[in-house]
């Protein structure tokens, strides 16, 4: 569907209004949602973003699991992203540490099809991207896509997956744009109802996605969508750090 690259650019213009200066900071612990005072609802700090006015939002709120705080997105036909806007410069070494469990896969999806383009689980590291960085063929091909619909695709980006078939440790430009690339570190049903815990070389997976060194990291995005194959999925995300390189 077209509305999700509107979808991403809208993530994208979020992302770029600078919210926390860090790049003093070794460890990002703002994403902590352990440690909020709240249960229920959107948590503190975050703000969701849709597709459009007709679409569906997934339901996110701050839940209690095994006695600690995380969020929990149940995905019914739908689609929408928690946001969390930062900016903090990308160095080598840097870090991406979460956890997260899901309740079941998606049977209909498929990273290589629009109408499979949903996953149970999903998290975005942004980046600040300008279209003057980009070669010369990219620009137009932007500015292009910019004529006909009235904004910018999103112009950098990196997407974890739990995906339900692709190897692990696969890498995969988006079906929609190619300025989204995706890195599968989950697939299957086998750990379904297990926290898992990963942890990313985020200035790495920048350079092997793209061919070159990141700029600024904008945001982190936290997404369960279900808008394209029509099924549901139950999925929680437990406390994210940014661990960054003097």
């Amino acid at each position: 569907m077209t509305l999700r690259l509107s979808f991403y650019s809208l993530l994208f213009c979020f992302m770029g209004v600078s919210l926390l200066e860090a790049q003093e900071s070794r460890q990002l612990g703002v994403m902590q949602f352990s440690v909020l005072e709240q249960e229920g609802g959107i948590p503190t700090g975050w703000v969701e973003r849709g597709l459009g006015i007709s679409d569906r939002p997934t339901v996110y709120r701050v839940v209690n699991d095994d006695d600690t705080q995380v969020v929990e997105a149940l995905s019914d036909n739908s689609a929408s992203a928690l946001t969390f806007p930062l900016r903090v410069q990308a160095s080598p070494g840097t870090t991406l540490r979460w956890r997260w469990k899901v309740a079941n896969t998606l049977e209909q999806g498929n990273a290589l099809e629009k109408s499979g383009d949903d996953y149970a689980a999903r998290i975005y590291v942004l980046f600040d991207v300008k279209v003057d960085e980009l070669p010369f063929f990219e620009q137009l091909v932007v500015e292009a896509y910019h004529l006909l619909h009235g904004d910018y695709p999103p112009l950098g980006a990196l997407n974890y997956l739990w995906a339900n078939k692709h190897p692990i440790g696969s890498l995969l430009p988006n079906i929609y744009s190619e300025q989204v690339q995706m890195y599968i570190v989950n697939s299957g049903n086998d750990k379904l109802g297990q926290w898992v815990e990963h942890q990313r070389d985020i200035y790495a997976d920048y350079v092997r996605a793209f061919g070159r060194e990141p700029p600024a990291i904008t945001g982190i995005a936290i997404m369960s969508d279900t808008d394209n194959t029509g099924e549901r999925a139950r999925a929680w995300f437990g406390d994210i750090f940014l661990d960054i390189k003097p």
